[in-house]
């Protein structure tokens, strides 16, 4: 049944201000909404900063809480698919391409302050999965963004691509990324 606006428009227009506050309330309540409202109606200024501060804030207690796994590797592929899931709710209601980016950089960041002993395996898929969201980073900064915010990502990126190439480049993956960003 399509939703009719006018018929909606005047069911809430005999709803008194109490009624409605109660009702937005209880919309926001859920996670979706509450980012809707903020980005849209409440914060239209900073609430898409404020979505990005609360995402690294639940980034952190990921890498926080402890998954299961017979190995190491296959709880960090755990923790990082969970980082993953995270900024993918972050991008459904924030627009902003350059807060995608550093989220993505963050985690990235994260990943590499990892010891050099957790790339390279043969079998966890770590260095894969490392290395999709290093291409989406790419993807971001290099299709996404105007060509100025380049700068900012290029070293950080072309020192996770030298350590990915070194120790990771059998996988088809990380082979097809660049050598470097010019």
């Amino acid at each position: 049944m399509p939703l009719n606006k006018a018929i909606l428009k005047e069911q809430l227009a005999q709803l008194s201000k109490k009624e409605l506050a109660e009702m937005v309330l209880k919309l926001a309540g859920k996670r979706y909404n509450y980012e809707f409202l903020l980005v849209n109606f409440l914060d239209t200024e900073g609430g898409e900063q404020t979505l990005f501060e609360e995402a690294v804030e639940d980034i952190d207690a990921l890498r926080l809480k402890e998954f299961k796994g017979s190995t190491e590797l296959k709880r960090l592929v755990k923790k990082l698919n969970a980082c993953v899931k995270r900024i993918n709710e972050f991008t459904v209601e924030t627009k902003s391409k350059k807060l995608e980016a550093d989220l993505v950089l963050y985690v990235l960041e994260l990943q590499f302050r990892q010891t050099a002993k957790v790339f390279g395996a043969r079998v966890s898929g770590y260095d894969y999965k490392v290395g999709l969201l290093l291409k989406r980073l790419i993807t971001l900064v290099t299709k996404k963004l105007h060509p100025d915010y380049l700068a900012d990502y290029q070293v950080k990126i072309n020192d996770m691509l030298a350590r990915l190439h070194k120790t990771s480049n059998r996988i088809n993956t990380i082979k097809e990324l660049p050598e470097q960003l010019d």
